[in-house]
C-alpha cells in the first residue's frame, strides 16, 4: 500500500509539474536551456582539465619546464568555460525563480477570484485560515519544486552526456558510472517515498496553525472577556507542538539521506580512482581520461542532487496542489446575466419576491438540506419601505441576501422592475442595490477610503451629502482629520452605532435605487435611528441623492412604524402583511414580539446610557411600549 501511495505522489507530482511546463513553456526553455549549458561545461570541463592535467601539467613537469604560450591557452580554455557556466547558471536561475513567481502569483489570483465567485454557503462551510492558507502557503508548497526543475531536467541530460561520454573513455569506467548514478537516482526515489506522507501531514497542519490564529486573533473580544487567553493559548500552542514535531520529522529525514546522497558520489570517485589506475596500469587509458573521468564524478556530486530535491518537494508539492484543487474546482457559483436595467434612471426599484424557496446546504453531505424559506411572497413598491419583522430563525437574513443576491432561491424569482436577478450583469446589480449588513465592516483606511471604495463619480461632496444623510457627518467633522482619519483595523477607533453609519453611508454614497437594512442600525441610538430612517424615506432628504425603496430587518417598533407595510414572517413563511397599526390589532405573535423587543431596548436604556449623540424623534412619532 506504501509503495502504490508513493507511486501515486510521484505520478501526480510529475502531473503537477507537467502543468508548470504548460503554463510557462517559453521560461521554462529558457532555464532548462541555461540548465543543459552548465551541464554541458561541467563534462568538457573535466575533459579540459584532464587534458591540462595530462598533456601540459605532467609533461612539463618531467621537462623541468613550463611552456608560457601552452600554459595560456589552457588558462583561456578554463576562463571560457567558467564564462559560460557561469552564463548557464544565471540563465537557469533568473528563469527558474521567474517561472515559479509567475506561477505564484497567477495561482493566487486564481484561487481569490475563486473565492469572490462562489456563494456564501460555501464560505460558510470552510474557515477563515484555511481559506487564506489555500491563497497563501498552499500555493507556494505547490509551485515549490519549480525552482529547482530546470536544474534537474539539465542534469538528467547532463547525466545522458557523461555515460556516453564514460564509454567513449573506457567500458570498465562507463560501468562504475551505471553503478552509481542509478544508484543515486533509486535513493532519491526511497526518499520521496518516505517524505511524502511527512510533507503532507505538515502542510495540512500549516493551515490549521493558521486557522486557529486567525480565530483567536478575530475573537480577541471574546477571548479576553470570558478569560480564556490561558485556554487559547494552550490550544494554539497543542496545535503548533504538532506542526513543529511534523517539521523535525521532515529535517530528521532529510538528516538521514543527505549524507548518503552527498557520499554516494564521492565512493564513485573512489571507485573510479581504484578501477583507473588498474586499467591505467595496463595501459587501457591515459593519466588525460582517468583525471577526466575522476574530475567527472567529483563535481557530478552537486548537480545530481537536483533531481533529489525535485522529488523530496513532490508530496508537498502534491499536498499544496490538491487543496488548491480543492478551491478551483469547487462548484456552486452564481455566474450573472446579460441584461441590463437603466442605470441612468434616478427613480427607486421595485423589489419582488415570488414563491420563494430556499435552503442552505447540509454540513455533512448524508444530512438533508436545511429548509429555510418556503412560498415567501411580496412585493417592495417603488419608493416604498418594507419592513421584515420576525423572531430569531425566522429566515430575515435569508431574505435580505436573496434580495441583493448574495444567494439563489432554490426555486421561485426575485425580481427587480420585473427582471430576474439572475439575468442581470453584476455592474447592474451593484448600481441597483445595496446590502447595510448586521455586522459593519471597515477598512484599515480613512473615513472617505471607506465609503468611497475608488468608485467613479464619488467625491467630497458626495461623501459629505451620504454622511449627512446617515446622521454620521457630525461625529466625522469632530475626527481630527475629518474624512482623512485612519479608521483602525475593522474601525477599532469608532463606536459600534459610528461605524454603523459610516457603512450606511457607503451603500448611500452609490445611490443605489433599491437599499437592504438587515438590522443594520442596531447599535444606533433609537432617536438617531428614526431620524436616518425618517431622512432615507424622504425623496427630498438630500439635494442630488435620489430616494430608494427600502427593504429594512426592523425589530424596533420606532423602526418597524415608519415603514408603509410590515412584512411577517414566521418559520420561513410570510405569516402576515400590513401596517404596524394593522398588526397590531389582528396578529398577537407580532404583538408579543415587539413589545418584547422594545421592553428590551428600554430596560437596556436604563442600564447603560447610548454613547452615540441623540437626535431629536421625529415629529408625530410616538413609541408606545405598552399593549
Amino acid at each position: 500500500m506504501a509503495s502504490r501511495t508513493s507511486r501515486d505522489v510521484l505520478s501526480r507530482g510529475l502531473g503537477v509539474l507537467r502543468q508548470a511546463i504548460r503554463e510557462q513553456p517559453r521560461i521554462f526553455a529558457v532555464a532548462v536551456v541555461g540548465s543543459v549549458l552548465f551541464g554541458g561545461m561541467i563534462i568538457v570541463s573535466a575533459r579540459v582539465v584532464g587534458t591540462v592535467i595530462g598533456e601540459v601539467a605532467l609533461p612539463s613537469i618531467e621537462r623541468g619546464e613550463v611552456g608560457a604560450g601552452t600554459l595560456w591557452l589552457a588558462a583561456a580554455a578554463l576562463f571560457g568555460i567558467s564564462v559560460l557556466r557561469v552564463v548557464g547558471i544565471f540563465g537557469r536561475r533568473i528563469g527558474a525563480g521567474y517561472m515559479q513567481y509567475r506561477l505564484q502569483a497567477s495561482y493566487r489570483r486564481r484561487v481569490t477570484r475563486r473565492y469572490l465567485e462562489l456563494p456564501l454557503s460555501w464560505h460558510h462551510r470552510n474557515s477563515t485560515g484555511t481559506l487564506l492558507s489555500n491563497a497563501n502557503s498552499d500555493v507556494e508548497a505547490a509551485w515549490y519544486p519549480i525552482a529547482p526543475l530546470p536544474f534537474a531536467v539539465g542534469t538528467l541530460v547532463m547525466l545522458v552526456g557523461a555515460i556516453v561520454s564514460l564509454f567513449a573513455t573506457d567500458w570498465a569506467l562507463a560501468l562504475v558510472g551505471l553503478a552509481v548514478f542509478p544508484a543515486l537516482f533509486a535513493l532519491n526515489v526511497v526518499y520521496s517515498r518516505r517524505m511524502a506522507p511527512r510533507q503532507a501531514r505538515a502542510q495540512r497542519l500549516r493551515a490549521e496553525v493558521s486557522g486557529i490564529a486567525h480565530e483567536s486573533f478575530d475573537g480577541a473580544l471574546v477571548v479576553k472577556t470570558m478569560g480564556r487567553e490561558a485556554q487559547e493559548t494552550a490550544r494554539f500552542a497543542g496545535r503548533a507542538g504538532e506542526l513543529r514535531d511534523s517539521l523535525i520529522a521532515v529535517g530528521r529525514l532529510r538528516g538521514i539521506f543527505d549524507p548518503l546522497l552527498e557520499t554516494l558520489p564521492s565512493l564513485g570517485t573512489l571507485a573510479v580512482l581504484v578501477v583507473g589506475a588498474f586499467r591505467l596500469r595496463q595501459g587501457a587509458i591515459s593519466v588525460t581520461e582517468l583525471v577526466s573521468v575522476a574530475f567527472l564524478f567529483t563535481v557530478l556530486a552537486f548537480p545530481v542532487r537536483a533531481i533529489g530535491w525535485v522529488l523530496a518537494e513532490l508530496p508537498r508539492s502534491v499536498a499544496g496542489w490538491d487543496r488548491v484543487r480543492r478551491v478551483l474546482d469547487a462548484t456552486g457559483e452564481m455566474p450573472y446575466g446579460q441584461r441590463v436595467l437603466d442605470l441612468t434612471s434616478p427613480g427607486p426599484a421595485t423589489l419582488t419576491f415570488s414563491d420563494v424557496h430556499f435552503s442552505y446546504p447540509p454540513a455533512e453531505a448524508h444530512q438533508p438540506d436545511a429548509q429555510v424559506l418556503g412560498e415567501v411572497g411580496f412585493t417592495v413598491p417603488a419608493g416604498r419601505t418594507v419592513a421584515l419583522v420576525g423572531p430569531t430563525g425566522a429566515g430575515k437574513s435569508t431574505i435580505a441576501s436573496l434580495a441583493v443576491r448574495l444567494v439563489d432561491p432554490d426555486s421561485g424569482a426575485v425580481t427587480l422592475n420585473g427582471t430576474d436577478v439572475r439575468e442581470l450583469t453584476a455592474a447592474s446589480m451593484a448600481g441597483t442595490v445595496a446590502l447595510v449588513a448586521q455586522v459593519p465592516f471597515v477598512f484599515d483606511d480613512t473615513v472617505r477610503a471607506n465609503i468611497a471604495l475608488d468608485r467613479a463619480g464619488i467625491d467630497d461632496e458626495a461623501v459629505w451629502a451620504a454622511l449627512r444623510l446617515a446622521e454620521a457627518d457630525g461625529f466625522v467633522a469632530a475626527l481630527p482629520d475629518g474624512l482623512d482619519t485612519m479608521v483602525g483595523e475593522r474601525g477599532t477607533s469608532l463606536s459600534g452605532g459610528q461605524r454603523q453609519r459610516l457603512t450606511l453611508a457607503r451603500a448611500l454614497a452609490g445611490r443605489p435605487r433599491l437599499l437592504v437594512l438587515d438590522d443594520a442600525t442596531s447599535a444606533v441610538d433609537p432617536r438617531v435611528e428614526a431620524a436616518i430612517l425618517a431622512g432615507l424615506r424622504s425623496s427630498t432628504a438630500e439635494p442630488g441623492v435620489p430616494a430608494a425603496s427600502i427593504l429594512v430587518v426592523a425589530y424596533r417598533r420606532a423602526t418597524i412604524a415608519l415603514a408603509d407595510e410590515v412584512i411577517y414572517v414566521e418559520q420561513g413563511r410570510v405569516v402576515a402583511r400590513g401596517t404596524h397599526t394593522t398588526l397590531l390589532a389582528s396578529v398577537p405573535g407580532y404583538v408579543d414580539l415587539v413589545t418584547a423587543y422594545e421592553q428590551a431596548e428600554v430596560e437596556r436604556a436604563q442600564e447603560s446610557p447610548y454613547g452615540d449623540e441623540v437626535a431629536p424623534l421625529p415629529s408625530g412619532l410616538e413609541i408606545e411600549v405598552d399593549r
